[in-house]
């Protein structure tokens, strides 16, 4: 009988195997049977599938209206020494013209 690694999320020990992913029952978390190991570390990748660290350099693909004002983000937009964080924009920056926003990963690349 196969050892199979708890689940990541909820550490439950009945996880199984569907095809090539591993399934908790309890939690319903599915996962690939490699990334098991790297579960703690959150990777944020930009809309291409790169990863972004601390202090990349990213573009803005896309035109984004500013929350609460009439300023928007054009696309194209260079943003420089980007910080990661947790939460729905995963990106704190400033942008110079606007100050100090928060973007998604979704909607840059890296430069």
């Amino acid at each position: 009988m196969s050892t199979l690694p708890p689940c990541p999320k909820c550490q439950s020990e009945f996880t199984y195997e569907d095809g090539t992913m591993l399934v908790c029952p309890e939690c319903a978390h599915e996962w690939a049977a490699g990334e098991a190991a790297e579960a703690g570390d959150k990777v944020i990748k930009d809309s291409n599938g790169n990863p972004l660290a601390d202090g990349d350099t990213v573009t803005v693909i896309k035109d984004l209206k500013v929350k609460g004002s009439s300023l928007v983000v054009k696309r194209g937009t260079k943003v420089k020494n980007i910080r990661l964080v947790d939460g729905d924009h995963d990106i704190d920056c400033k942008i110079d013209g606007i100050g100090a926003m928060g973007l998604k990963s979704e909607f840059v690349k890296k430069a």
